[in-house]
C-alpha cells in the first residue's frame, strides 16, 4: 500500500460478470483499489484481465453485477466516472498522421475541457511523459515507447484520479520498458492505479498489491509481501495459483 493511500475506494468491481452465449469471459469478479493504490492485475492470456478492465471503464456493459470508478456506477453513469478516470488500453488507438501537439490538442476540446487551462495542463503532461522531443512529428513515425508515452499523456490530460492501464510496456525494448515504467512510478505518487502486465519485474517495482485471475475467476488477491514471503518469488506463486485453478476447473 502506497503511504499516499487512505483507504478512500476509487476502484470497485462487485460481482462483475461478462457472459457471451455460454462463456464466460469474467464470472463474479469482487475486488476494490483505495485512494493511492499501484494494483497488478496478473493472469495467463484469456484469464479475463483486459475483460474486467473493460467493464471498469465502462466500455463493456456487465451481464452481471457492478463497476465503479470513484462512486460513480459506470453502467448507469459512466460520463461522471469517466471524468476521475485515465484509460490505456493495449495498444490503445492513436491517429498515425497527428503529432502529439494536435492530438493533445484534439483530446482536450472533446472533452469540454476549459480553454484558458489547456497550454498548463498540455505543458504538465508533456513534461511527466517527456514529450517535447517529438511534441511536433508524427505519431506514426514515433518508436513504440514515444507512441506509449502519447497515450498516456492523453490518459492524463484531463488530471484523472484513477489510471487503468492494460500491458503499456507490451512489445517494448529494455530502455524504453525503463521509461514507461519511471513515467507509472511518477503517476504512483498521487493517482490510483490498476495495471496490467505479464512482465513479473515490473510488478516488484512497481505494485503495493497483486490480484491474480484465471478462467474469468479471481484467484488471489493479497499485498506483494504474501508472493514473496518465506523464500517464494511471485513468478513461482502466480504459477502455483494458476496451475491450480486450472486443474480445479
Amino acid at each position: 500500500m502506497s503511504e499516499n493511500s487512505d483507504r478512500t475506494p476509487m476502484i470497485e468491481a462487485i460481482g462483475l460478470s461478462k457472459f457471451y452465449g455460454d462463456f464466460a469471459a469474467s464470472r463474479d469478479i469482487s475486488f476494490t483499489v483505495s485512494k493511492g493504490e499501484i494494483v497488478a492485475f496478473l493472469g495467463p492470456n484469456g484469464a479475463g484481465k483486459s475483460t474486467t478492465m473493460k467493464l471498469l471503464t465502462g466500455y463493456l456493459s456487465p451481464s452481471e453485477g457492478v463497476a465503479r470508478i470513484a462512486g460513480h456506477d459506470m453502467s448507469t453513469d459512466r460520463l461522471a466516472g469517466s471524468k476521475h478516470l485515465g484509460y490505456l488500453p493495449e495498444n490503445g488507438p492513436l491517429y498515425p498522421d497527428m503529432t502529439p501537439s494536435s492530438l493533445l490538442n484534439f483530446f482536450f476540446f472533446s472533452r469540454g475541457m476549459s480553454e484558458q487551462h489547456k497550454r498548463d495542463r498540455i505543458a504538465a503532461v508533456v513534461e511527466i511523459c517527456a514529450l517535447s522531443t517529438v511534441f511536433h512529428k508524427p505519431i506514426g513515425k514515433l518508436s513504440k515507447g514515444f507512441r506509449q508515452r502519447v497515450g498516456m499523456a492523453q490518459a492524463l490530460l484531463h488530471e484523472p484520479d484513477v489510471l487503468i492501464m492494460d500491458e503499456p510496456t507490451a512489445g517494448l525494448d529494455p530502455n524504453q520498458i525503463h521509461e514507461v515504467r519511471q513515467t507509472m512510478q511518477k503517476f504512483g505518487k498521487e493517482k490510483t492505479i490498476l495495471l496490467s502486465t505479464h512482465i513479473f519485474q515490473e510488478v516488484e517495482a512497481l505494485a503495493d498489491r497483486v490480484i491474480v485471475l484465471n478462467e474469468g475467476r479471481l484467484v488471489a488477491d493479497g499485498p506483494m509481501a504474501d508472493y514473496t514471503a518465506n523464500g517464494k518469488t511471485l513468478e513461482s506463486e502466480f504459477r502455483r495459483l494458476t496451475a491450480a485453478a486450472a486443474l480445479a476447473t
